[in-house]
């Protein structure tokens, strides 16, 4: 099933499309797929349905501003198809018989790159409009407290026991790691999978055993990832801490585990009582931190910041001579007994 293929990809670190070439109502199908975390979707019109005169961009312009994950689109696509997909939103263009039938097969595929590079978009591929989304969620989250989004959020998603061991504000998207207690090889290999703007968030157990440590944190310093959460044991803090990156942890503890290498990377895991999915918003401060589920990233951050601006309020008439009890009426929410 498509399901036990996205378990399969998440453990091994790769990506999963889906062709629905067939499939009936595809819009809805889309959404559900995009629900269940595939990482792209096809869109296909087959032979048989072209021989009727359907065409994959009626199903593109469908589909593309229901869902966020990228859109691939095949079926019949020559150069001005091919062309038009672009413009329309397309991430991915499958050319298949307008090259493989052609007299002169790499001319084609020179047509077809030409058309759609002299082709400026506009509609925007759901690449783009996902890129611009995170931005502005990464920019609020950016602005807010831990504070302010565990209350947006009713206190959901908050981390218990995890605590900032270096560093300062973190705000990321989550690389998942889950590793058994004491070895710390998935540890440092989810370092090469990470980049600029990721936070590590590795599930070691609650163990005692030391899984990082300085010279991982040096190379997550050196591949720009933002900071790295470990529920579980580090060591090497003063080290840490001259670095400058953001790490938190369950334990400080002198003593590292082996490498072994079991474990996963990119699979849901539970750290500080919180599931944590790969792509989630993980934030850290002097609080401790939170999870946003990647689906609701945009609803809490903006709630966030409703919090936030609240509190100035409340703030500016204490510092006008004011206490907390009266700005907020407080009396009226005690209980008679």
């Amino acid at each position: 099933t498509i399901e036990d293929a996205m378990r399969s990809a998440r453990k091994y670190g790769v990506k999963i499309a889906v062709d629905t070439i067939g499939v009936d109502k595809i819009v809805e199908r889309c959404k559900e797929l995009e629900r269940i975390g595939v990482d792209y979707l096809i869109v296909h019109i087959g032979i048989d349905q072209q021989m009727l005169g359907m065409d994959p961009l009626e199903l593109l312009r469908k589909v593309r501003d229901e869902v966020e994950i990228p859109i691939g689109v095949a079926g019949g696509l020559n150069a001005e198809k091919a062309r038009m997909a672009y413009e329309e939103g397309a991430d991915i263009l499958i050319v298949g018989g307008s090259i493989t039938r052609a007299d002169d097969i790499e001319e084609a595929a020179r047509k077809i790159v030409k058309a759609v590079k002299s082709e400026k978009r506009s509609k925007k591929s759901a690449v783009e409009r996902r890129k611009e989304l995170e931005e502005e969620i990464m920019d609020i989250l950016r602005e807010v407290s831990t504070p302010n989004i565990a209350d947006a959020s009713h206190r959901e998603g908050v981390m218990k026991g995890i605590r900032m061991i270096s560093g300062g504000k973190m705000v990321g998207r989550a690389v998942t790691v889950k590793v058994m207690a004491g070895d710390w090889a998935k540890a440092i290999e989810a370092i090469d999978r990470a980049g600029k703007g990721d936070v590590i968030v590795i599930d070691a157990g609650g163990a005692e055993v030391s899984v990082w440590g300085e010279l991982a944190t040096r190379s997550c310093k050196t591949r720009e990832v933002e900071g790295v959460v470990i529920d579980g044991a580090v060591r090497d803090v003063k080290e840490i801490k001259e670095i400058g990156l953001p790490v938190f942890a369950r334990y400080v503890n002198p003593e590292a585990g082996e490498a072994k290498g079991y474990g996963e990377i990119g699979c849901v895991i539970e750290v500080g009582g919180v599931k944590v999915k790969p792509g989630d918003y993980v934030v850290g401060d002097e609080n401790g931190v939170v999870v946003v589920p990647r689906e609701r990233g945009l609803e809490i951050a903006k709630r966030a910041l409703q919090v936030k601006e609240m509190e100035n309020r409340i703030r500016e008439e204490i510092r006008r001579g004011s206490t907390l009890s009266k700005v907020i009426d407080i009396y009226k929410w005690e209980r008679l007994i």
